[in-house]
C-alpha cells in the first residue's frame, strides 16, 4: 500500500503534508497502520437506573427532553434530560453554538443515544457537555482514539476525521492487503488473517475481536523482528572468516597456574570454555560479555588475550573513556609483566613520542596488546597481526566507528563486546540474536554485598555522621550529584554548594575534601582523582564522571544526592563503585522527604535487590525498551503496537515458530513460505535479501 494519502477522500496536499511532517505518515500503508492508543467503549448501553459513580464514560439511550436556558453572562447554561423506562439523567452545556442549538432543538423528544461520563451531585447524576449520537452504527462497538498533535487538531484531524479516513483508506485498500504470514503458521496459531487484523483493529465491535487483532499484529512485529536478526546472523557466520586459534599454549598455562592470585568463579570459567570454543573456529567470534559490576569481566579478557598472543596474534582492548582505558592498563600491566607480554596504551593525552614507539611496536609485532579509546580507530595505527578486538562498554561506540577496527587486519579479527550493564534477558535475547551470549553471574568468593539505605533529607545529619564513623575508622567516600544537560548551571550550582557545605563539616587540616567536575580541565580532574585513589582525601565530590574509571578499594560509602532524578541503570553502575575491598561497603539514596511514585519505585529497587539483571528487568518495566537502550538500538524496537515487557510470552512463541521455520526452510524457499519472503524482502530493503544467502 504504498498510494499517497492524497489518494484517501479528505486528505488534499495540505493536509497530506501536515501528516508527514507531524506524524511521518506519508503512504496508505502508513496510514492504516497508526493504531489508536485507547478506545472508547461503546460495546455497551446502560439504564439510567445501572449508573454508578465509577469515573468512566458510558453509553445511555433515551428520549431526549427539551432544551432550557438558565442564567445570564458567564452563569448561563443550557439543561435537558435524557428519559428511559428506568429514569432520567440531567444533560448540562455550559457553552453551546448556534448550530448545536439547532440540533438539538431538532432532536427533542426523540430517542437518541447519549456518550459521557456521569459525576454525583447530591445524589443525583448529571453528564456535562455529553456527545449526543444519531445512527446505530456510532453508537456501538469500541471506538478508536488516535495519537495526533496540536497542530493537527487545529487542522481538523478530530476523532470524527481519523476515523472517517481510516474508514476510507480500509474500503479502498482492503484487496490488497496481502497476507504475509503461511497458512500453516496461522493454522498452529489460530491466527486471523492479516488483512482482517488490520481492519478489526482500528473499528473492533468488542474486547474479544480487538484482543485477535492485536495479538495477530503484535506476532507479526515480534516475528519479523526475529527473522531479521537471524538473517544478519547467517549473514555473519556465513561471510565473516577469522583466523582460528589453536593453541592453548605456554603464556595462557603459565599465567593460568603460576600467576593467578585467585580461583576463577564458576561463571568465569564457563564463560572462558565459551570464549575458547569460538576462537578455536575459522568463522569470527562475535560474542557479548554481560557481566554486574564486580563480577570480573577485565581478568576472562586477559586470558582471551593471552590466547591471541598464545597464536601468534595481537589484541586490541577498546575503552570509552580516557579514565578506563588507563585503569584497564594499570592493572593489566602489572599481570603481563609476570611473563614477560608487552601492552601498549594509546589514548588522546599520549604524546607524539609515545605515540611513535607504540605504532611502531605494533606494526613489527613486539607490542602484543594495545589498550586505548577512539585513538585507536586513526588510520595511523596498523597492527602486524590482529586477531582479536574487546570491546569495553560498546553501547557506548557507534557501529561505524568499530567497522573501522577491521580494517586493521587482512582478515576479520574476532570481536569479544562487554558489558557492565546488564540488558534485561528480554532485550538480551532480541537485539543481540547476531551475538552469542555469555553471562558471568557469579560474584568473586568473599565479596560482601552492598547495604544500600535510603535516606531522606530529615536525615541528613544521621547521613554525616555515619560518613564521619567510617572515615575515622580508615574508610573513603564518594558524593555525587546529578548532572542533566537541561539544567547544568543549576546542576553546577548544587554540586559547588554541596562541596562547600561539606568543607563545613569535615573542616581541614582533619579532612580532605576532593571536588571534580565537566568545568575542570582533564589533568586537574585527574589530578583530584589521583588523590582520593592514592587516599590524601577522604571524600571526592563529583558528578557521574564517577560512575566508570575509578578503582579504590578503601572506598566504602557512596553517597548518591537526589537519588530520584537517576536511572536505575546508572544508580546500579555508581553503587558498583564501592564494595571492591573486604570491608562492609553501603550505598545511600539521598531524596526529598516526598518523591514521586515512579521515583519511589526505583529507589525501593536499589534498596531491596543487588542483582543487575533484575534491576535492568525492573528497568525496563518503567522505561520502556526505547528509553532503556537510548538511540543507538532503540530504532530495531520501534514497535508499533508490540512490547517487549508486557508480551514476553509472544514474543518466546514468535521466536520458536521462526527458528522452527529456519531449521525446515532456511532460505525460505518453499511455495508456502513465498508470503513470509515476499513480506521481509519488502520490508527490508536496505538489507541484503533472504534469497542471497547461500
Amino acid at each position: 500500500m504504498v498510494q499517497p494519502v492524497t489518494d484517501i477522500n479528505g486528505l488534499g496536499a495540505e493536509k497530506a503534508k501536515l501528516l508527514a511532517a507531524d506524524l511521518g505518515i506519508k503512504t496508505v500503508g502508513d496510514l492504516v497502520q497508526h493504531f489508536p492508543f485507547r478506545y472508547v467503549d461503546r460495546s455497551r448501553t446502560y439504564a439510567v437506573a445501572e449508573i454508578q459513580n465509577t469515573g468512566t464514560e458510558i453509553m445511555l439511550k433515551g428520549v431526549l427532553q427539551p432544551l432550557v436556558e438558565t442564567g445570564a453572562g458567564k452563569k448561563k447554561r443550557w439543561a435537558s434530560r435524557l428519559r428511559d423506562t428506568t429514569g432520567h439523567i440531567d444533560l448540562v452545556w455550559f457553552k453551546l453554538t448556534q448550530w448545536q442549538l439547532q440540533k438539538l432543538g431538532e432532536l427533542s423528544g426523540k430517542e437518541v443515544h447519549i456518550f459521557g461520563k456521569p459525576t454525583l451531585f447530591n445524589r443525583s447524576y448529571s453528564i456535562s457537555h455529553p456527545e449526543i449520537i444519531e445512527d446505530e452504527q456510532s453508537a456501538s462497538g469500541l471506538m478508536p482514539v488516535y495519537s495526533s498533535t496540536e497542530k493537527l487538531v487545529k487542522r481538523g484531524f478530530n476523532a470524527r476525521f481519523w476515523q472517517r479516513i481510516m474508514q476510507d483508506a480500509l474500503v479502498r485498500y482492503a484487496p490488497y492487503m496481502e497476507e504475509n504470514l503461511s497458512e500453516s503458521i496461522r493454522h498452529e496459531l489460530g491466527m486471523i488473517s492479516y488483512a482482517e487484523a488490520l481492519r478489526i483493529i482500528h473499528f473492533p465491535k468488542n474486547q474479544e475481536e480487538l484482543h485477535a487483532a492485536q495479538r495477530r499484529l503484535k506476532f507479526n512485529e515480534l516475528f519479523f523482528l526475529r527473522l531479521s536478526l537471524h538473517q544478519q546472523k547467517l549473514l555473519n557466520s556465513h561471510g565473516l572468516h577469522s583466523r582460528a586459534f589453536k593453541e592453548v599454549g605456554s603464556y595462557f598455562m603459565d599465567y593460568y597456574n603460576e600467576h593467578l592470585e585467585f580461583d576463577l568463579t564458576g561463571a568465569q570459567k564457563r564463560v572462558i570454555r565459551e570464549i575458547r570454543q569460538d576462537l578455536g573456529r575459522d568463522v569470527q567470534m562475535n560474542r557479548l560479555l554481560q557481566g554486574d559490576v564486580g563480577s570480573g569481566k577485565t581478568i576472562v579478557a586477559f586470558l582471551c588475550m593471552l590466547l591471541a598472543v598464545d597464536n601468534g596474534f595481537q589484541s586490541m582492548l577498546m575503552a570509552p573513556t580516557e579514565i578506563l582505558a588507563q585503569q584497564h592498563y594499570a592493572s593489566l600491566k602489572a599481570e603481563a609483566d609476570k611473563i614477560g607480554i608487552n601492552i601498549g596504551l594509546l589514548t588522546g593525552s599520549s604524546s607524539a613520542q609515545e605515540r611513535r614507539f607504540l605504532h611502531e611496536g605494533l606494526q613489527n609485532g613486539e607490542v602484543h596488546i594495545v589498550i586505548g579509546t577512539h585513538a585507536l580507530i586513526e588510520k595511523s595505527v596498523q597492527l602486524e597481526r590482529l586477531g582479536l578486538v574487546i570491546i569495553d562498554e560498546q553501547h557506548k561506540f557507534g557501529v561505524a566507528q568499530r567497522a573501522k577496527l577491521w580494517q586493521k587486519a587482512d582478515w576479520v579479527p574476532h570481536v569479544l563486546v562487554m558489558t557492565a550493564t546488564p540488558i534485561p534477558r528480554t532485550l538480551a535475547m532480541t537485539l543481540y540474536n547476531d551475538l552469542d551470549s555469555s553471562v558471568i553471574d557469579e560474584l568473586p568468593a568473599g565479596r560482601k554485598p552492598i547495604a544500600t539505605y535510603h535516606k531522606k533529607e530529615s536525615n541528613r545529619l544521621e547521613v554525616l555522621g555515619f560518613m564521619r564513623k567510617e572515615i575515622t575508622e580508615g574508610r573513603q567516600v564518594y558524593i555525587v550529584y546529578p548532572l542533566i544537560e537541561e539544567s547544568e548551571k543549576l546542576d553546577y550550582a548544587n554540586l559547588m554548594d554541596g562541596y562547600e557545605m561539606l568543607l563545613r563539616e569535615f573542616p581541614r587540616p582533619k579532612y580532605e575534601v576532593s571536588v571534580v567536575h565537566g568545568r575542570m580541565k582533564p589533568a586537574d580532574k585527574d589530578a583530584e582523582m589521583k588523590k582520593f585513589a592514592s587516599g590524601i582525601t577522604q571524600i571526592l565530590v563529583g558528578t557521574t564522571v564517577i560512575e566508570v574509571g575509578v578503582n579504590v578499594p578503601n572506598a566504602s560509602v557512596m553517597v548518591i544526592e537526589n537519588a530520584e532524578k537517576f536511572g536505575l541503570s546508572q544508580l546500579h553502575q555508581l553503587r558498583g563503585r564501592v564494595g571492591r575491598g573486604a570491608e562492609q561497603s553501603y550505598c545511600v539514596l539521598m531524596t526529598p522527604d516526598y518523591i514521586n511514585e515512579v521515583a519511589y519505585k526505583r529507589v525501593k529497587t536499589m534498596v531491596e535487590s543487588t542483582d543487575g539483571f533484575h534491576i535492568a528487568e525492573v528497568d525496563l518495566e518503567i522505561r520502556g525498551a526505547g528509553d532503556v537502550l537510548g538511540t543507538q538500538q532503540s530504532g530495531m524496537l520501534d514497535f508499533k503496537i508490540a512490547d517487549l515487557q508486557q508480551d514476553k510470552e509472544l514474543f518466546l512463541q514468535a521466536g520458536k515458530i521462526a527458528d522452527a521455520l529456519l531449521a525446515d526452510d532456511p532460505k525460505l524457499s518453499k511455495p508456502e513460505n513465498a508470503p513470509i519472503l515476499k513480506f521481509f524482502n519488502r520490508y527490508h530493503k536496505a538489507g541484503v535479501s533472504w534469497s542471497k544467502i547461500s
